[in-house]
């Protein structure tokens, strides 16, 4: 009975203050054990992990003192389905030059004959510091994709070139085809009615298929829907813009946007994103021409690279699919 009221009384006296960490609250366990104020056995029927833990801790502080008693990881050494260093070098490399989605690089690997997961190639990413860090959970609608044939569809926009060159501002003119994402940019120094129309004439020149209908926004470039309508001197027979004329001439539908829902553009709108942080954020330029040059080829290399939404496609590999 006495040895029973030892023990209730060195754990009344552990129990007055909590402890700061782990380290403490083993200590408070131990070291009334190493003194030999209570014995090992005893104190086990009042600790909740078992007699075996109780023992171990006590051998570990013989043997390294307080240091023995600091809680370690748990997590495992070795994994035996670990990927080889190789792969995952070629997997931070990859991210690095081409600052691709997980899902991207997995499709680039598997052409590389590297057999990989989406989320092993993702948890590469994050181990090594390469995720955005900006990025936020959003709400995920579910929309009914209406399935496009190639050319039936193509958005136009336009999009600022972020910094000045010689002092004069360029604008970039994107046309995206909505089925295979294959797109054409142009790059003019202003944003008028003959801009818009020449890209038209370009597109409908170079593009491998027969575009049918073309949407864009409100811009005075496109459309005087809501500016030259309501100030023609006869509304119901208004002045029909540049654009649409040439749209109407080359049988051609030319849809627009709701006013102040870009989100309707959304593939081109997307497109400009990556053009953002894939070009002009990589490399400045002296001329108009370096520009245009880089841009031609970066466009290229846009047209060649894998989409989530054509599901490891390239833009060019899915133009050969016949729909």
């Amino acid at each position: 009975m006495a040895v029973f009221q030892e023990i209730w009384k060195t754990q009344y006296i552990l129990c007055t203050k909590l402890p700061k960490d782990a380290l403490e609250e083993r200590l408070r366990w131990v070291l009334p054990i190493v003194n030999k104020e209570v014995r090992l056995k005893d104190a086990a029927i009042l600790f909740s992990q078992g007699k075996k833990t109780l023992e171990r801790w006590v051998s570990l502080y013989k043997e390294y003192g307080e240091e023995g008693l600091i809680p370690k990881s748990t997590r495992p050494r070795t994994c035996p389905n670990e990927k080889p260093i190789r792969i995952k070098e070629r997997i931070i490399e990859l991210r690095k030059e081409t600052r691709v989605c997980a899902k991207k690089l997995k499709w680039k690997l598997e052409k590389e004959n590297i057999p990989i997961k989406e989320r092993t190639v993702g948890k590469i990413i994050k181990t090594g510091g390469l995720t955005r860090k900006y990025r936020t959970r959003k709400i995920k609608y579910k929309y009914i994709k209406v399935p496009l044939l190639k050319g039936e569809l193509v958005e136009v926009a336009i999009k600022y070139v972020p910094d000045l060159i010689n002092g004069l501002k360029y604008y970039q003119f994107t046309a995206i085809d909505c089925a295979s994402r294959w797109r054409y940019l142009e790059i003019y120094d202003g944003m008028g009615n003959d801009c818009a129309i020449k890209l038209l004439n370009k597109i409908i020149k170079i593009s491998p298929f027969r575009i049918r209908a073309i949407k864009t926004d409100n811009g005075s470039c496109f459309t005087n829907r809501y500016t030259g309508y309501n100030k023609s001197t006869n509304p119901f027979n208004p002045r029909i813009h540049d654009f649409d004329i040439v749209c109407r001439d080359r049988n051609i539908i030319h849809y627009l946007i709701d006013p102040g829902k870009p989100a309707q553009n959304g593939k081109v709108k997307r497109s400009h994103r990556t053009d953002q942080e894939h070009f002009y954020d990589r490399f400045k330029f002296k001329t108009v021409i370096e520009l245009k040059n880089k841009m031609k080829k970066w466009n290229e290399e846009y047209n060649n690279t894998e989409h989530c939404a054509l599901n490891g496609l390239t833009p060019n590999e899915a133009l050969k699919i016949n729909n």
